[in-house]
C-alpha cells in the first residue's frame, strides 16, 4: 500500500465525513480533542496521524475507527 496515497484518501475520507455532518474543522477539531491544526493536515493527506488521533476524530464524528478505516480501504 502506498503510505502517500493511503494518507491522501484518509483525508478525503475524513473531510467528507465532516461535511456531512455539517461540521467545521474547528467543531469538529474541538468534539475530537485534537487541535484543528492536526486536523488540518490529517485531511489535506500531510500527515501520518497517531492512532490516538485517528480514534479522537473517529469519535468526533460519531463513529467507530474501524469503519474509517474501512471506507478508506474501499477506496483503493
Amino acid at each position: 500500500m502506498r503510505t502517500r496515497t493511503t494518507l491522501q484518501k484518509l483525508g478525503a475520507e475524513v473531510r467528507e465525513r465532516r461535511h456531512k455532518r455539517n461540521l467545521t474543522q474547528e467543531a469538529l477539531a474541538h468534539d475530537s480533542g485534537v487541535h484543528v491544526n492536526a486536523l488540518k493536515k490529517l485531511e489535506g493527506g500531510r500527515t501520518n496521524s497517531q492512532v490516538l488521533t485517528l480514534f479522537g476524530v473517529a469519535m468526533g464524528l460519531k463513529m467507530p475507527l474501524a469503519e474509517l478505516i474501512a471506507e478508506v480501504e474501499r477506496r483503493r
